[in-house]
């Protein structure tokens, strides 16, 4: 007997209500929870990404808060309290994010 291993990804997911967190379904009825401010702590964008590089990138998040999902199929683009809406998070980003 062959044994196939799948690995799990988000089924669905939406903001907490106090919108302070992401909540994530996976594909193996798991679910988990990401912290805004982990979430823009986490940003990949350029944008972010060249702060980071001159030493312009915060070192927390305060009271961030989501306020818009989009899912582009392959990943979610999380817009945040701080008017920040440029990050991509591919959904195995995602789930690394929650400690999968």
């Amino acid at each position: 007997m062959t044994m196939t291993l799948v690995a799990p990804t988000v089924a669905d997911y939406e903001a907490s209500g106090d919108l302070a967190s992401l909540l994530v379904r996976t594909t193996q009825d798991d679910t988990l929870t990401v912290p805004a401010e982990k979430l823009r702590l986490s940003c990949k964008c350029a944008h972010c990404t060249r702060a980071r590089f001159d030493g312009r990138f915060p070192e927390r998040f305060l009271g961030i808060a989501i306020t818009e999902i989009g899912d582009l199929g392959y990943g979610l683009n999380i817009s945040f309290s701080d008017g920040h809406n440029r990050g991509i998070y591919p959904k195995p980003y995602l789930l690394s994010l929650a400690g999968r």
